[in-house]
């Protein structure tokens, strides 16, 4: 038995094809992340549910800025640099709202999206949110959208772990990082 988590390579086993199939696929190809999430097919089909369907209480912006200030907190140049690839642009994510997404540049925000930040920070690192940001996040969203946003803080810091620890790198077709200022 080996504990390196190296992704698998195609041909797949039957059953693990099927569960890759349900994940994005950009003309066959497969992420490196979700082939490393194949070594375990449990994993692959129950630890980490696909939160970006159409039928999310978030729209697309709000999803992104969650998902690229969480793995920038987890220091995840990986997952981080492919949703900057294939949905900052889409999300309506200027190049300086990227950078400052890692960078922690508020300028660039609506109050709102800057709340949004500092409750993701704040989750980053103490797991809770403290009166004054629990309440500013109660007034900016639904239930149903808190527990989306949590729910996201909570699967992106286990796809960070993941990728962090399998030591993948960058997709060919990702950015990386931008320096810190």
């Amino acid at each position: 038995m080996t504990n390196s988590l190296i992704p698998l390579e195609a041909p797949f086993p039957p059953d693990v094809a099927t569960a890759l199939a349900q994940y994005p696929q950009q003309k066959g190809y497969i992420l490196t992340l979700f082939r490393t999430f194949a070594l375990s097919l449990r994993f692959l089909k129950k630890c980490v549910p696909n939160l970006l369907d159409k039928e999310s209480p978030l729209g697309l912006r709000m999803r992104e800025i969650t998902i690229l200030r969480v793995t920038a907190n987890r220091d995840c140049e990986y997952e981080w640099g492919v949703h900057v690839a294939v949905f900052s642009k889409a999300a309506g994510l200027t190049a300086e709202q990227v950078a400052s997404t890692r960078q922690s540049s508020a300028a660039c925000w609506s109050p709102k999206e800057q709340r949004l930040i500092a409750a993701i920070d704040q989750l980053c690192v103490s797991s809770t949110l403290d009166d004054n940001r629990l309440a500013e996040f109660q007034a900016d969203w639904s239930n149903e959208e808190q527990l989306e946003i949590l729910a996201l803080c909570g699967t992106y810091s286990t796809i960070s772990l993941v990728a962090n620890v399998a030591r993948l790198s960058p997709e060919e077709f990702a950015p990386n990082f931008p320096p810190h200022c």
